[in-house]
């Protein structure tokens, strides 16, 4: 391996660009997300109003992410993602404007915007971190991520609603578009080695012959899909897990302020209970060197198991430490598939497969989110949160079903020639 992509325990210096350019964004990116929703009630005071916000952020995924799958594939990624990092300051700007109801469309066209970049940024993020650091480190790195995710659940949530409560939402709109200026800063340092993904692939030659997802990249992504046991229940996890997963996104807030009467503080402990969970996932996560499918497989489990606990909870606080448990579950078993994804997939791949996963998953959850909205006019919230968790457990049960009898027909489950 070059210098550029060596660095300590396998990962370089790039890659801990890449990692503060994402703390900058999200902090930046939650403070941008509390000011608007706090605007659009101080001026409409309509929930539908604030619901039609949330859901144009979800309109970019299914086009735009596959597209910056194709550009991560074909342009340099630094180039992808400094230009949306910068093209969308002007646009995190634009809500200065908004100062009355009748600017409202302005903030919805911002908002979209604002969507329509980060659809593009983050496959291409993605993707380029295999490229920063060797094979063996990658569990190390996707532990980071969630550690970076935790400490913006932290940051963000509860500082977002303080600058925009003391400054005004206008503050927290120009320190968005800083962090985008800062990010893109920071990720003009990194230099991304031009032929490692090829290097360490050519380590491994030898052993193409017996791995039939290695030899098949080159007839395309369906046969590597077809090929590979452990990529068929990755993307079944990411699919199935979504459908799911915007019934937990909806009800942290319900609890909150309906079940738990704790209002806003309520939602910004759970949040932060989600973050600290996250942040604990790294150094948890740390101690799994193998069976990384095994781990994320028990999480999902973990994680039905921990909603279900919370929905027939009595007390604020003891919700608050089970989603801190429910999140450290969620993080190893998050990282954990994002390695094996990444260890699976052929670095050419690998730009369009995240962009499309981003697509299609982005899109169940929002449609998660809006059945959930549905199903509380109907469903009292406790029971549509324990339906939820046994949704995840079920689904954990099925694909471990689905691994034991692929393997006990001879698929393989681990690709220990792939570990250096």
């Amino acid at each position: 391996m070059n210098k550029r992509t060596s660095g300590r325990e396998g990962i370089s210096g790039g890659y801990y660009r890449l990692f503060a350019a994402g703390i900058i964004n999200g902090i930046g990116d939650r403070f941008s997300q509390v000011a608007m929703l706090s605007l659009i009630l101080q001026l409409t005071g309509s929930g539908m109003a604030v619901g039609l916000s949330l859901g144009i952020r979800l309109l970019p995924c299914l086009v735009l992410a596959p597209l910056g799958g194709y550009l991560g594939g074909k342009l340099p990624r630094k180039a992808v993602m400094m230009a949306t990092d910068i093209a969308r300051i002007p646009f995190a700007l634009s809500l200065l404007w908004v100062t009355s109801e009748d600017r409202l469309w302005l903030l919805y066209v911002g908002s979209f915007m604002l969507a329509a970049g980060e659809a593009i940024y983050a496959p291409v993020r993605k993707s380029s971190i295999p490229l920063l650091a060797e094979r063996g480190a990658l569990m190390r790195i996707n532990g980071m991520e969630q550690l970076m995710i935790g400490c913006v659940l932290i940051l963000g949530a509860l500082s977002g609603g303080f600058v925009s409560h003391w400054f005004g939402p206008e503050t927290a709109f120009v320190l968005n578009a800083c962090s985008f200026l800062a990010a893109a800063a920071i990720i003009s340092g990194i230099s991304f080695p031009r032929s490692a993904p090829e290097d360490r692939e050519e380590e491994k030659v030898r052993s193409d012959e017996q791995d039939p997802s290695r030899s098949s990249r080159r007839k395309g992504l369906a046969s590597l899909l077809a090929g590979s046991l452990v990529l068929q229940v990755v993307l079944g996890y990411e699919l199935l897990v979504s459908l799911v997963n915007g019934l937990d996104n909806v009800l942290i807030s319900v609890y909150a302020i309906r079940v738990f009467h704790a209002g806003d503080i309520g939602v910004g402990a759970f949040y932060a209970s989600l973050g600290a969970g996250l942040t604990l996932s790294f150094w948890a996560g740390r101690w799994i060197k193998r069976n990384f499918l095994a781990a994320a497989l028990v999480g999902l489990l973990l994680e039905g198991l921990l909603l279900m606990g919370i929905s027939v909870v009595g007390g604020f606080a003891a919700a608050c430490g089970l989603y801190v448990l429910l999140s450290l579950a969620s993080g190893i078993g998050s990282a954990s598939l994002d390695t094996l994804l990444m260890r699976e997939t052929p670095a050419k791949w690998q730009p369009f497969l995240f962009g499309l996963l981003t697509a299609v998953s982005g899109t169940l959850l929002g449609l998660s989110m809006l059945l959930a909205g549905s199903l509380l006019t109907r469903v009292e919230p406790r029971s549509l949160g324990f339906a939820g968790g046994a949704c995840f457990a079920v689904i954990a049960i099925v694909l471990s079903a689905y691994v034991w009898i692929k393997d006990k027909r001879g698929g393989a489950v681990n690709v220990p020639s792939r570990t250096p």
